[in-house]
Order: structure tokens, then C-alpha cells, then sequence
């Protein structure tokens, strides 16, 4: 725990040091900014053509800073030898995967903070913005997405050897799972028989860390009539009293899942020089 600790502690101190937090998180507040003055009228409640651009650009531009930044987190410390000095100290992999998900979870989620925070203020002193219950289920949204793919970072980091690796692994993970995802759906299941559509779309959507958080923020928001009628059961589910609960382990689930094969991928080069 203590050496988990204090890689987390190094991360974050590194994370805030970094020019590329920085930058991202003025973009970020720029995106929050503009959209405040599409909306100068009044407050947003629910579902509307504002929070759906607000979901859109935040599903293009969160989704790509964290796996640069968490992945570029790992092959740096290949690269420039911090990992083969901290492997001389009694540190576990599992340890350091997990201090350095930690250290860089707390830097995203910051600057995902910083941006809701201030366009928050700037819309209440210019009297509009997002309604309370929109802009917490907006920042849930975003904390998802920063969550489940950091730890999909970490799977890219463990399998790059180097910056430029993770860049390209990073950029198709990216573009497959935002941008090319309902193309890719709409091929899939073009191929399957119908009786196996239904089943067939909820498979497929676990396996996408954006297309789970979108629908959770979409379905949260009252949007939920726009998805089709293949998305009823999600729909229902979300709704339920349960329907949180059981998102929320899935997003665990994911970050589980990503965060063992990151480590087996790390203990397997490791071994293997």
C-alpha cells in the first residue's frame, strides 16, 4: 500500500508538471466555455440539442487526452529508464500499475473538475448554463469515460515499447471505439440473423467503454426514446432502482479487467526483457 502510495504521489506531482495536462485542460475549459454561449438563455434541464453536443464533444476530446496521457505515462518510464530504476526497489507491478492509475485519475478527474467548475460559474453569474441534476449527470459522464479508459491506457502503455507505438495503438483505440463505432455496429449486425440483433447490441456495447457511458448519460437525461427500440432493455435497466448500481460495477468490472492484462502484459516484459 505504502509503495503504491507513493508512486500515486509521484504521479500526480509529474501529471501537474506536465505542459500536456495544461493544455488539455485549456481546451477543455474552451469547449465548456463555447458551449456556454450557444446556451445564453435561461438554464438547460434534461436532454436537449446543448447537452447533446455537450456529450459529443466531450466524447471526442476526453476519451483521446486520457489515453495519450496515460499511456505515454508508461513507455516514458520506458524510455527514458525510470522504469529500470524502480524495478531495483522491492516494488511490485501490480503496485506501481495501480499507484500510477491512481497518480493519473486524480490529474484527469481535475481537469474534467476545472472545466465543469468554471463554466459552472461563468453560467451562473451570467445567469444560464446547465440545471443542477444536467450538469451532474454531464460531469458523471465525463468521470466515466476519464475512469475506463485510463485503464485502457494502461493496457496500451503496457503493450507500446514506445512513445510512437502508443500514440498509433492509442489513435486507432480511439477512432474505433468514438469515431467508427456505429459504423462498425451497423456492419455487425447487418451480419447477424434478426433474432440475434438485440442480444447482439448489448454484446457489443460492453465492449465499448464510450458507447456505455453515453448511453448511462443519455438514458439519465431522458433521452432514452431516441436510441431505438433495440436499446428498450438498457433503457429500462438504467431507469430501474438499480440501474446505477450495476453500471457502476461494470465500469469496475472494465477497469479490472484492463488493469490485470496491463499488469500480466508489464510481469511478462519484465521476465522477458
Amino acid at each position: 500500500m505504502t509503495q503504491m502510495l507513493q508512486v500515486a504521489g509521484r504521479e500526480i506531482r509529474m501529471g501537474f508538471r506536465n505542459p500536456w495536462a495544461y493544455s488539455f485542460l485549456a481546451l477543455f475549459a474552451l469547449f465548456m466555455l463555447a458551449l456556454l454561449l450557444i446556451n445564453r438563455q435561461g438554464y438547460v434541464q434534461g436532454y436537449s440539442g446543448v447537452t447533446g453536443t455537450m456529450l459529443n464533444l466531450i466524447l471526442y476530446l476526453l476519451p483521446l487526452m486520457t489515453l495519450m496521457l496515460g499511456s505515454f505515462s508508461l513507455t516514458g518510464e520506458k524510455e527514458d529508464g525510470g522504469w529500470e530504476l524502480l524495478s531495483t526497489y522491492p516494488l511490485t507491478t501490480g503496485a506501481y500499475l495501480i499507484g500510477k492509475y491512481i497518480g493519473l485519475a486524480v490529474v484527469l478527474l481535475a481537469i474534467a473538475a476545472f472545466g465543469f467548475g468554471l463554466a459552472g460559474v461563468a453560467g451562473w453569474a451570467a445567469g444560464g448554463g446547465f440545471g443542477f441534476r444536467t450538469y451532474v449527470v454531464l460531469l458523471a459522464f465525463s468521470f466515466c469515460l476519464a475512469l475506463m479508459y485510463l485503464a485502457v491506457s494502461q493496457l496500451v502503455g503496457a503493450l507500446a515499447r514506445n512513445r510512437w507505438q502508443a500514440l498509433t495503438i492509442s489513435a486507432a483505440v480511439w477512432f474505433f471505439t468514438v469515431m467508427a463505432w456505429p459504423a462498425l455496429l451497423i456492419a455487425v449486425l447487418g451480419m447477424l440473423p434478426y433474432p440475434w440483433i438485440k442480444p447482439g447490441v448489448s454484446m457489443l456495447t460492453l465492449f465499448n467503454p464510450a458507447e456505455l457511458a453515453r448511453l448511462l448519460a443519455v438514458i439519465k437525461l431522458g433521452g432514452g426514446s431516441m436510441l431505438g427500440a433495440d436499446y428498450t432493455e438498457w433503457v429500462t435497466w438504467i431507469r430501474g432502482g438499480s440501474g446505477t448500481m450495476v453500471f457502476t460495477v461494470v465500469c469496475l468490472a472494465w477497469v479490472a479487467v484492463c488493469l490485470g492484462l496491463a499488469g500480466w502484459l508489464w510481469e511478462r516484459g519484465r521476465r522477458h526483457g
